[in-house]
């Protein structure tokens, strides 16, 4: 088995058999992220990040892996303090960083950024988030939760709830979780439900789902419950935000009886409560550290 991606832009652009190259490799890395071992396969490499929106988990994460694989990183994480808040254009600023790194790690507010950056520079590119669009790095990571704490991802029945309008995550889950045999339950008020472009091509992908509006009524029987945030920050209308505000809400009282894992790419606002935390079955940390031995897996691959 092999990987013969040179960018990571859409989860669309990867087979099954990638996907499952990457999880298994995942699966290696995994004692050097949790410092049982060292490495030194990416000695005195650099990665370029260029990250023009916040983070944290996906930034730090990158940062961690390229740093337990042996090499280091430069670069920003965000706008002020560089040429940017002068004017200088995305195209660039990626033609400097591509000058200094062996790879770029970009996040940025337009769908298709990323795409962009990879056909106008000559190192790799990684997609880590562009505006609505994708985010196909935190759907390896997803996965690779569900594989570690199921032992398969095939025939799994998922709940994704919240913002699946604006949300890139879950439109890259998506479209992964297409490639297995599962079964999705869209869970979201009308007008922040899956678009219908999104649902089109997985009716031609024979991908089984059904969509729903309300959240206890159908989490009874899944196998995993992948909550998100209603993103503030996409509405073009703050009035349209303050309507589906808090639309959804787990806490350990309807949590405590459930056979599903909670996932979630985090932040969290007010869909998922403190004493979540302490249930065996929350699994967003978790999630959160399996970042590093995906994304160490992902930089092994395309950085030579």
């Amino acid at each position: 088995m092999s990987f013969n991606l040179e960018n990571i832009i859409s989860i669309r652009d990867f087979k099954k058999s990638d996907i499952e190259y990457i999880l298994n490799l995942a699966e290696e890395m995994e004692p050097v992220a949790r410092s049982e071992k060292v490495c030194h396969k990416k000695d005195g490499k650099l990665l370029g990040v260029m990250f023009y929106e916040p983070s944290t988990r996906t930034r730090l994460s990158f940062e961690t892996a390229m740093k337990r694989l042996g090499g280091d990183v430069v670069g920003f994480n965000q706008k002020q303090g560089t040429s940017v808040q002068k004017g200088e254009v995305l195209y660039d600023t990626a033609q400097i960083i591509s000058q200094y790194a062996d790879a770029i790690v970009l996040r940025h507010d337009m769908a298709g950024a990323a795409r962009f950056v990879s056909q106008n520079v000559d190192v790799p590119v990684i997609n880590a988030g562009d505006g609505p669009g994708q985010h196909p790095t935190q759907t390896l990571l997803d996965l690779y939760t569900m594989k570690r704490q199921f032992g398969d991802i095939n025939n799994l029945k998922i709940a994704i709830v919240g913002d699946l309008k604006y949300g890139r995550t879950v439109h890259s889950l998506v479209y992964a979780l297409a490639m297995f045999k599962v079964e999705i339950i869209f869970i979201a008020p009308t007008e922040l439900q899956m678009p219908h472009e999104i649902l089109e091509d997985l009716n031609k992908l024979n991908c089984t789902y059904k969509i729903e509006s309300t959240l206890l009524d159908n989490i009874d029987d899944v196998d995993v419950i992948y909550m998100t945030r209603i993103q503030k920050e996409r509405f073009p209308d703050p009035k349209e935000y303050k309507k589906v505000k808090g639309k959804y809400t787990l806490n350990a009282k309807n949590m405590q009886d459930k056979k599903a894992i909670l996932m979630h790419p985090l932040p969290r606002v007010d869909e998922i409560s403190f004493d979540v935390d302490k249930l065996d079955n929350a699994m967003y940390f978790k999630q959160a550290f399996n970042g590093v031995p995906v994304r160490m897996a992902l930089l092994d691959s395309i950085i030579k």
